[in-house]
C-alpha cells in the first residue's frame, strides 16, 4: 500500500509504530550531518528525518537529491521530536526513515506552495494545480464542500427533492447576457446557457412536486469583480403553496443550521427592513450593519440659510463618525473629500462638523450657519464630544449612494468590518418595477416572474402610469455583511397577471409568448402559488469564512476577463468545427 496513514494524524501516542507515508516535499533543510523534510498532502505535514549515524549511506544521498515537489513514499519509525512545533498538530512527532521511493520528480514550481506565497494571482491561476495545493486554498475547497453536504442534509430533511434542470435553454432577453451556444443539428440556431433556473423550477411546481432544491451552474455574460464569475453556482430553491413568512423561516433555518455545522456559531433570528428603509437609513438595498452610522436627514435644518449647495438640493443627508474629531486635521479632511470627488463616486463637495472635546463647534459651513444652528445638527445626529459629522446633498439617489461609498470607507478606515462577526438582515418590499429614463420602459426590479404584493394586484392590474412606479414586490433579499447572499420572491402563478407584467415591461404579446409561451400555458392547468429563493453559494462559502473574493472558493475560477488561465479558454476552434455550426469564419473575423 501506498500509506498506512495520512500525513496530518500521527501523535505521541503513535511513537514506536512502523508506518508508510506519502505526499510532497514541501521543505528540505540539510545541516550536513543530518536533513529534515516537511512531507506534506491535503491532511497536514510530518517531519522525516536523516542522519548520517542511523541512515544508509545511500538513503541518505537519495534523500539529498530530492526537491521541492516530489513525489515520494517513505516508510519509517515513529520517534519523538527533541525539539517539538506546537505549531502543528503532528509537531510532537517525526518519522526516522528506513526507506524512501521517489513516485514522482517535479520541476521546481514557479511560486513557493506555502500558505504565504511569492507568486501573483495570474501566475496563481495559470498554474492552478499547484496554487490547490496550498493550505489556504484547500481548506476553501473543503469547506464549500461541506457546505454543499450540509445544505443537500438540510434540505433533504425539510422535504425538499433535487432536481437538475437542463443547460441548453432558450435566450430571453430579460436580465444580463446570455452565453449563446449554435446547434450543429438546427442551422441558423442557438441555445443560451441558463443565467438561473427560473422557469424551469416554476414549472417543477406546476408539476406538483412542491418542494425543489438544486445546487447549481448558472451562466451570466457580463462585467467581472472580485465578487463575481461568468459561471457560478446558486442554491436555488423552490416551494408551492407557501407565502413570504413561509421562505424566510425555512431559509433563516437553513443559513442558521449552515453557520452552525460549517463554522460552529449560533446566529440570532434575523432582523427585517424594507427596502425603503434600507435606502433611507444606508443608501443601499445591502446595508452592512456590523457598524452604526445611520443616515440623518437635514432638509429641516439645513435649507433655507443661504446656502445654494443645500437649498438647491433635493437631498440634505449625513452621518455622524464617533470619536474622530480629534485625529481627523484639515489635511485628512481634504483628502477625503478628494477621495468622494472621485469619478467612481462623483460627489461635488463634502461638509463636515467638528464636535471638539471642549464642546466647541467648528463646520465648513461655519460662514452660513452659527453655532446654534450646528448644535441643532450635533443634537439630530445624537453627537457626542469628539464626534465628526459629515453631510452630502444633491438628488436623492445619487446623493444616498454617495453617502453610502462613504459610510463604508469610514467604516474600512475604523476597523470597524470584523470578517468574523455576522450580521444577517432581510430586506423586503422591493419595488416592483424601475423606470428607466434612457430606454424609456420599465425594467423588473428582480425578474419578470416576481408576484406585486397581494394588496397591489388590484392597482397593477387597473392602475395608470404613476401607479406602476410605486408598486410593491412581494420580494426579498438576505443580506449579511453588506453582501447580498441570496435573493426570491413569491411567484406570480396566473396568465392575466404575468400578460399584464410583461406588457409593462415593453413586451408585445407575440414577444411574450413566443419567449414565454411555455410558461403561461402550465399557468392554465392549475399552477399552485409557489415562490422561492436562490443563494449565490460561491459568495455564502465566502463571507461565512470571512473573505471578500469568491474566487478562492472555485476549484478552477476565470480571471477579470473571464479567461481560464490555466486551459487558455475561450480560444479559437478548427474551420471544419465552424462549417459544421455553419458560422463564417471571414464575418467572425471582421466582428474581431
Amino acid at each position: 500500500m501506498y500509506r498506512t496513514h495520512n500525513c496530518g494524524e500521527l501523535r505521541i501516542s503513535d511513537v514506536g509504530k512502523t508506518v508508510t507515508l506519502s505526499g510532497w516535499v514541501q521543505k528540505t533543510r540539510d545541516k550536513g550531518f543530518m536533513m529534515w523534510i516537511d512531507l506534506r498532502d491535503r491532511y497536514g505535514i510530518t517531519q522525516l528525518i536523516f542522519s548520517e549515524e542511523q541512515t544508509d549511506k545511500n538513503l541518505f544521498e537519495k534523500a539529498r537529491g530530492l526537491g521541492r515537489e516530489f513525489v515520494i513514499q517513505v516508510t519509517g519509525s515513529v520517534i519523538e521530536r527533541a525539539s517539538k512545533n506546537d505549531k502543528i498538530p503532528t509537531g510532537g512527532v517525526e518519522i526516522e526513515v528506513s526507506e524512501l521511493n521517489i513516485l514522482n520528480e517535479s520541476k521546481l514550481p514557479p511560486f513557493t506552495i506555502e500558505n504565504e506565497t511569492d507568486g501573483g494571482e495570474e501566475l496563481r491561476m495559470k498554474y492552478r494545480y499547484l496554487d490547490l495545493r496550498r493550505t489556504p486554498v484547500q481548506s476553501n475547497i473543503i469547506f464549500r464542500s461541506k457546505v454543499a453536504i450540509e445544505t443537500r442534509k438540510y434540505l433533504s430533511e425539510h422535504g425538499f427533492i433535487e432536481v437538475e434542470t437542463p443547460n441548453l435553454i432558450k435566450s430571453t432577453p430579460e436580465g444580463a447576457r446570455d452565453f449563446i451556444v449554435p446547434s450543429r443539428m438546427n442551422p441558423g440556431q442557438f441555445y443560451a446557457l441558463p443565467q438561473s433556473p427560473q422557469t424551469f423550477k416554476q414549472i417543477l411546481m406546476v408539476s406538483g412536486l412542491d418542494k425543489y432544491f438544486q445546487i447549481v451552474k448558472c451562466f451570466r455574460d457580463e462585467d467581472l469583480r472580485a465578487d463575481r464569475q461568468p459561471e457560478f453556482t446558486q442554491i436555488d430553491c423552490e416551494m408551492s403553496f407557501v407565502e413570504q413568512e413561509d421562505i424566510l423561516q425555512t431559509f433563516e433555518g437553513l443559513t442558521r443550521y449552515l453557520f452552525k455545522a460549517a463554522r460552529g456559531i449560533d446566529l440570532p433570528a434575523f432582523p427585517r427592513m424594507t427596502y425603503d428603509e434600507a435606502m433611507s437609513l444606508y443608501g443601499s438595498d445591502k446595508p452592512d450593519t456590523r457598524f452604526g452610522m445611520q443616515f440623518v436627514e437635514l432638509n429641516d435644518l439645513g435649507k433655507g440659510k443661504g446656502f445654494g449647495v443645500f437649498d438647491n438640493a433635493e437631498l440634505v443627508v449625513g452621518i455622524c463618525v464617533d470619536g474622530i474629531a480629534a485625529q481627523y486635521s484639515n489635511k485628512d479632511i481634504k483628502k477625503l473629500t478628494e477621495w468622494i470627488q472621485r469619478p467612481q463616486i462623483g460627489a461635488k463637495g463634502l461638509v463636515y462638523v467638528k464636535i471638539n472635546e471642549d464642546g466647541s463647534i467648528k463646520s465648513s459651513v461655519g460662514k452660513f450657519f452659527n453655532e446654534e444652528d450646528l448644535r441643532a445638527w450635533a443634537d439630530k445626529f445624537n453627537a457626542k464630544p469628539g464626534d465628526m459629522l459629515f453631510v452630502l446633498s444633491g438628488e436623492t439617489d445619487k446623493t444616498r449612494k454617495q453617502l453610502n461609498e462613504l459610510r463604508l470607507e469610514m467604516g474600512r478606515r475604523l476597523g470597524l468590518m470584523d470578517p468574523n462577526e455576522f450580521k444577517p438582515l432581510w430586506v423586503l418590499d422591493f419595488p416592483l418595477l424601475e423606470w428607466d429614463e434612457e430606454s424609456e420602459r420599465f425594467h423588473a426590479m428582480h425578474h419578470p416572474f416576481t408576484s406585486p404584493k397581494k394588496q397591489d394586484i388590484p392597482r397593477m392590474l387597473n392602475g395608470d402610469f404613476e401607479t406602476m412606479k410605486s408598486l410593491r414586490a412581494d420580494a426579498y433579499d438576505l443580506v449579511i455583511n453588506g453582501a447580498e447572499i441570496g435573493g426570491g420572491s413569491i411567484r406570480i402563478h396566473d396568465r392575466a397577471l404575468q400578460e399584464k407584467n410583461f406588457k409593462l415591461l415593453g413586451f408585445t404579446q407575440e414577444e411574450a409568448e413566443e419567449q414565454f409561451g411555455f410558461l403561461m400555458g402550465a399557468f392554465e392547468y392549475g399552477a399552485p402559488p409557489h415562490g422561492g429563493i436562490a443563494f449565490g453559494f460561491d459568495r455564502l462559502c465566502a463571507i461565512m469564512s470571512g473573505q471578500q473574493s469568491i474566487r478562492d472558493f472555485i476549484a478552477f475560477p476565470k480571471n477579470n476577463q473571464g479567461r481560464d488561465m490555466m486551459i487558455d479558454a475561450p480560444a479559437r476552434i478548427a474551420p471544419e468545427q465552424l462549417d459544421e455550426l455553419n458560422l463564417d469564419l471571414k464575418i467572425l473575423e471582421e466582428v474581431e
